[in-house]
């Protein structure tokens, strides 16, 4: 089936190792604003968004969003479906999936990572190399769980939050909406909606 990945940064070149690594798509390239001739990973970048509803109309059908801003990946992939891309989940042959996990549309698993009994992973979500989800875990929408990181179980991650690299959550805490987890932390507590924290145990962090 042929596709194509939205996106070309450091976060498309693994994306595509994983779609190649699954089987199943013949990606012809990316789609991102690049200069003449730019290329990834030996595919050619095809041009940007305006060259999305002729690749459509010649029959290319699938795509991958591959870019690691959660805000934008949710918004581009919605434009995506509204076009009427299918949009499928992007899971590395060494992930370890649960048979009860539920995974939805744009969902990007890397390698060893781990999904528990029940996990819930929603549309476009990242689970990053070598990430456990544990059983009943629920992450939000366009969220990212970082390389490394260890979720116990019922972990509630809102839509757009980032978990970052190394990072543990205990059992049963909620993060909120576009909460940022610094890499590292310990998060023994709930965490608000846009609230940054870090730390070993977590705590709030000032912006800078």
């Amino acid at each position: 089936m042929r596709a194509i990945i939205v996106g070309a940064g450091g976060h498309s070149k693994v994306v595509l190792e994983v779609i190649r690594a699954m089987g199943g798509h013949e990606v012809l390239g990316f789609v991102a604003p690049a200069a003449p001739g730019a290329s990834v990973l030996g595919l050619p970048v095809l041009g940007g968004d305006e060259i999305l509803p002729r690749l459509l109309a010649e029959g290319v059908q699938t795509a991958f969003v591959a870019m690691g801003n959660n805000q934008l990946r949710q918004e581009v992939a919605g434009k995506l479906r509204k076009m009427g891309y299918s949009l499928p989940a992007a899971i590395h042959p060494s992930a370890l999936v649960s048979p009860s996990a539920c995974i939805g549309q744009g969902v990007v698993v890397m390698a060893r990572a781990a999904l528990g009994t029940e996990a819930l992973l929603q549309d476009f979500a990242i689970i990053n190399t070598g990430a456990v989800i544990d059983h009943d875990n629920h992450i939000g929408a366009a969220a990212h769980v970082a390389p490394g990181c260890a979720l116990a179980g019922n972990v509630t991650v809102g839509e757009r939050a980032l978990i970052g690299v190394g990072a543990a959550v205990r059992p049963r805490i909620r993060i909120g909406a576009d909460a940022v987890i610094g890499a590292g932390s310990a998060v023994v507590r709930d965490v608000a909606a846009g609230a940054i924290v870090g730390g070993a145990p977590a705590r709030p962090l000032r912006r800078s």
